[in-house]
């Protein structure tokens, strides 16, 4: 008889540990089986962590497997990776195995789905790189072959030829007969990228992996690169637990986007997890940015990462002209529009030499605020305690948090008035008002409303790249990665918007979404223009990005990040304790912050008293948070401590749950 040690699918967490089971035939560590558990007599699956276990029990207690599942196995990698996620991110086995399986039970059977079916091949044959690139790719492709487990980060100015670096260095893994993982921040970047590839690789070759395919999509895209069929997996950040056997190269596109840090259990952060999976398989992981995140540059500054400049543009463009209008000097002229008078005239005068534009507001909606006339209170969500949004094609004020809609009320809820205003200006206004100045003009706009399905997105991105569409009206979304030839104006409507958010992280999204919307412009054979409206304009973030100057910005940040002890100088820690009723919550995180001081861990200082989350989305519950600020190297202590107050929240029945966060990207 063989035993082995398998975690069991079930959701409990008093049954987060491994189970020792009986098989007559030995196991592969991954392999899946089902099993009975606990009084039930109802199959469970289970996936196998350690095989010729010595039984800690009289054999004849142990349970039997009762069947081998043959659909699909994890690896040893996949396993040890899943154990390495449970203690760094204190998470359950289950949540980590989810990550690594296909979701959902396999479709019915039928006609195999491909969600590359539709996608052209933008053939984009490029031999002649820049001397920058040609370094890049050497340093890259060098510790490819040699099969070094390194780490690059890719310090790439907008339009100087990373994806490139990417697609050449994805060449030279295939070439020695491994896979590689290319992830890009947003879904809608993903036909861009997807085109170029397939271009170059051959649509058989790839495989897609985003949660806006169906389910059967997934499923099926998943089992292909599983079996072998595809060698490249291209996706947003799911894609890092592609089921690659063996495992090249993983490029982390944009790697300064918060999208890579996952906002759900389990909570991770996809560069971890790249750099846990590559250190199995000898594989290299490419990072690049041209703004990159104040973290991974500290790190290529001690050595961590290998730092690769690109300095120039591939086609020796200037960078764009980036010009700054005080919007206060605006108002004392008179000008109380969205639009200064500069921004107004450089728009027509674009659009007239047959260049586009792109307007740019990282807020979407119509009116950000609603606001009562007579009393100031400001209508916010039921249940998450968030300004609710003004929506004009819709008419309802919108909970951006949970998504409800909810009716705009005739009179204040609060003292009665009828003069409830609407403040503000979201996407939705820019765009009247933009349709309204130039009503010759087509216009368009992308942010999550209106790229709410893979199609539309496709749609206005078409639009707008075959010159059909004049101005480009969008979020953040625009400011990611797109690759556009006639972009010859990009207007900031208000960089004041991410300044204001409360968040140590503010001036460097700031610097980054500036910068980055910037590198819109200009990528054809003209220099772009960029003019950025804001009310403060002495702000180092707002100069340095006019300035094109990475290096000042990182200076004054880095210094600062260090001063208040932020990352990368420490590891934030958020322990959500959530209950049915506020006096729980608030109790059990008060008892948690105090175990954790008595436990003598080091700067328990630095252990906040509990706050109540304003952001919770949940119906009938409350939750506080307590913030911690971890020293470097503690990490691993803190999380272990705070699962096993977690654990025994759960084991006492306390009505009470604990979830953590390291290094989120909100801090409420």
């Amino acid at each position: 008889m063989y035993y082995v040690n398998v975690a069991v699918e079930h959701k409990s967490r008093h049954t987060d540990e491994l189970y020792t089971y009986a098989s007559e035939a030995p196991l592969a560590v991954g392999q899946m089986v089902s099993v009975t558990f606990g009084k039930g007599t109802g199959e469970k699956r289970a996936f196998v962590f350690e095989t010729d276990v010595q039984p800690g029990i009289e054999p004849s207690r142990i349970k039997q497997i009762t069947g081998v599942l043959s659909e699909y196995a994890l690896t040893e990698e996949n396993i040890r990776t899943i154990s390495w996620m449970r203690q760094r991110y204190g998470i359950r086995y289950i949540d980590g195995i989810h990550c690594f399986t296909p979701p959902g039970k396999p479709p019915r059977p039928g006609k195999e789905k491909r969600p590359l079916s539709k996608i052209s091949e933008e053939a984009q044959e490029i031999t002649d790189l820049t001397d920058e690139q040609e370094a890049a790719l050497s340093a890259i492709g060098s510790a490819i072959e040699q099969k070094k487990n390194r780490s690059f980060l890719i310090h790439g100015v907008t339009g100087s030829g990373k994806t490139e670096v990417y697609m050449q260095a994805a060449a030279r893994a295939l070439a020695s007969g491994r896979g590689v993982i290319m992830l890009v921040p947003e879904i809608a970047l993903t036909k861009q990228i997807l085109e170029r590839f397939a271009g170059r690789f051959g649509k058989e070759n790839l495989a897609v992996m985003h949660s806006r395919l169906t389910a059967r999509e997934r499923y099926d895209e998943w089992m292909r690169i599983y079996r072998g069929e595809a060698k490249i997996v291209i996706g947003a950040r799911i894609g890092v637990f592609a089921p690659l056997r063996d495992i090249g190269l993983i490029i982390l596109d944009e790697e300064h986007e918060a999208t890579y840090k996952s906002d759900q259990t389990p909570k991770y952060e996809t560069v971890d997890i790249a750099a846990k999976r590559l250190l199995s398989t000898g594989g290299v992981m490419v990072l690049g940015s041209a703004t990159p995140s104040v973290v991974s540059y500290q790190r290529a500054k001690e050595g961590i990462y290998d730092l690769l400049v690109m300095n120039r543009r591939y086609n020796e463009v200037p960078l764009p002209k980036i010009e700054m209008v005080d919007m206060r000097e605006e108002l004392r002229m008179g000008n109380r529009s969205i639009f200064s008078s500069y921004l107004f005239r450089s728009i027509r005068q674009t659009v007239a030499a047959g260049s586009q534009a792109i307007l740019f507001l990282n807020r979407r909606g119509y009116s950000t605020v609603l606001s009562c006339k007579e009393c100031g209170n400001t209508l916010k969500c039921p249940e998450c305690g968030i300004s609710l949004v003004y929506h004009k094609a819709e008419d309802a004020a919108v909970c951006h948090y949970c998504g409800k809609h909810f009716p705009i009320p005739d009179r204040c809820p609060e003292c009665g008035s009828p003069e409830i205003r609407r403040l503000g200006a979201g996407t939705e206004k820019v765009e009247e008002l933009t349709r309204e100045l130039f009503p010759d003009l087509t216009v368009d706009r992308l942010d999550l409303d209106t790229a709410r399905k893979t199609g539309e997105i496709n749609r206005i991105l078409g639009s707008f790249s075959k010159g059909k569409t004049d101005i480009l009206i969008g979020t953040q979304l625009v400011a990611k990665g797109l690759d556009f030839r006639n972009v010859g104006l990009v207007g900031v409507i208000s960089a004041d918007v991410s300044l204001n958010i409360p968040d140590y992280r503010s001036t460097e999204r700031t610097f980054q979404l500036v910068t980055q919307v910037a590198g819109r412009a200009g990528r054809g054979d003209m220099q772009g223009k960029v003019i950025v409206q804001t009310s403060t304009p002495d702000n180092f973030a707002l100069i340095a990005a006019a300035q094109h100057d990475y290096k000042s910005f990182f200076a004054q940040e880095v210094m600062l990040r260090q001063f208040m002890k932020y990352p990368p100088f420490t590891d934030i820690i958020i322990a959500d304790l959530t209950a049915d009723d506020e006096q729980t919550a608030q109790e059990q995180a008060e008892n948690c912050r105090q175990y954790l001081i008595r436990a003598g861990l080091p700067e328990s200082d630095k252990i906040y008293p509990p706050q109540i989350t304003s952001s919770f989305k949940g119906t009938g519950s409350s939750r506080y948070h307590i913030m911690i600020k971890c020293p470097k190297g503690m990490r691993n202590q803190y999380v272990y401590y705070l699962r096993y107050f977690g654990e025994q929240l759960t084991k006492n029945r306390t009505g009470c749950n604990l979830t953590i966060d390291v290094n989120p990207y909100s801090t409420y």
